[in-house]
């Protein structure tokens, strides 16, 4: 299931798969046709970023500009269930960040999720939903209009947050979007 779904995303295609949030979208994040799937099939608008995700820190050093106190914060928060808003690499497509120079990274604390990035290298990681829809913790959540859509989805069972990552600014040392982790974030800024 794992080496399936990673060969659909290196070929173009997109999946659904498990994180210890909710269940996300995963299709090449450097591929702007890939990235344009997701969002069609999203319905969202090409206004609105699409983070990405990651499996190990050299894969965010290639896609995202992080000083030496930058990595130390997120050694103490990564993996796990947050977000960080980071200057983007000219490797990222303008379409992920609908055109900003910045770029919200991933780094999922759940085995699947790692083993398929991986394998597949960077992929989006935006919620298994139409936008404006509740976000799926589990595979029993993920609606037919996704679940018929896409390539393959893979069952993780329940998610353990069951609810998004929060998002930390990592310039500014601040929290733009409260979520799962969210403690843990403000201890390590505080």
């Amino acid at each position: 299931m794992i080496a399936n779904a990673s060969r659909f995303i290196i070929g173009g295609g997109v999946v659904v798969y498990p994180t210890e949030t909710v269940y996300g979208l995963g299709a090449n994040a450097l591929d702007e046709q890939a990235v344009m799937r997701v969002f069609q099939l999203k319905k969202r608008p090409l206004s609105m970023p699409i983070f990405l995700a990651v499996s190990n820190f050299d894969m965010l050093q290639k896609v995202a500009e992080v000083t030496r106190d930058d990595l130390a914060l997120l050694d103490q928060l990564l993996p796990g269930p947050v977000s960080v808003l980071v200057p983007k690499k000219s490797v990222v497509p303008d379409i992920l960040t609908a055109g900003s120079p910045m770029v919200g990274i991933r780094y999922p604390d759940h085995e699947t999720a790692l083993r398929i990035i991986d394998l597949a290298g960077p992929i989006t990681s935006t919620s298994a939903n139409r936008t404006g829809s509740p976000s799926p913790s589990s595979f029993a959540e993920v609606s037919r209009e996704i679940a018929d859509r896409v390539d393959i989805v893979v069952d993780g069972g329940k998610c353990k947050y069951s609810a998004p990552s929060t998002l930390l600014d990592l310039a500014e040392r601040k929290v733009v979007r409260p979520g799962a982790g969210l403690e843990k974030v403000l201890q390590a800024i505080s």
